[in-house]
């Protein structure tokens, strides 16, 4: 919601220690790349924002692909199962969207736990693949990574990340 534009902003600032995250969620929503977006709130306050956008598939059987990202809590309130919340919220909402599959650059510790592989990952051809175990990948439709594997092309907002 507009609304929360700038606390969505100030979130990922919080988060990040950094402004490219909060630049790349504003990016992404002005230009049109911007799927599935929610928050977190905690009283009247926003302290957790996902945002899921629109990959392009140049190969392989998946009809629709997201990227996960950012994914942001206030230092405060980390550890307390928000950021979990939001994952598990955002990808039923890609799902009910008809995203097969979800691709995500994050903590190899983190992720697995909701259904992301980096051997997923590997499966899947983007600038990101070289990132190791911290690039993961979870299939919400059976098989959507298929025998091939698949090739995606991120949005240009992400190339400033």
């Amino acid at each position: 919601m507009p609304a929360d534009y700038a606390a969505v902003a100030d979130v990922n600032r919080a988060a990040f220690g950094q402004d490219a995250e909060a630049i790349l969620a504003a990016r992404l929503r002005a230009e049109g790349y911007a799927l599935v977006e929610m928050v977190a709130e905690y009283g009247n306050r926003i302290v957790g924002h996902i945002l899921f956008s629109v990959l392009e598939i140049e190969k392989g059987t998946a009809k629709r692909a997201a990227a996960l990202g950012p994914l942001a809590v206030v230092p405060e309130m980390q550890r307390r199962g928000i950021g979990g919340e939001l994952i598990m919220a955002g990808l039923e909402r890609v799902r009910k969207a008809g995203v097969d599959l979800v691709l995500v650059l994050g903590h190899a510790s983190y992720y697995p736990r909701f259904g992301f592989s980096s051997q997923h990952g590997l499966r899947v051809a983007s600038p990101y693949r070289g990132a190791g175990d911290s690039w993961m990948a979870i299939e919400l439709t059976a098989d959507a990574l298929g025998d091939t594997g698949t090739a995606v092309r991120y949005p240009p907002p992400w190339s400033a990340v």
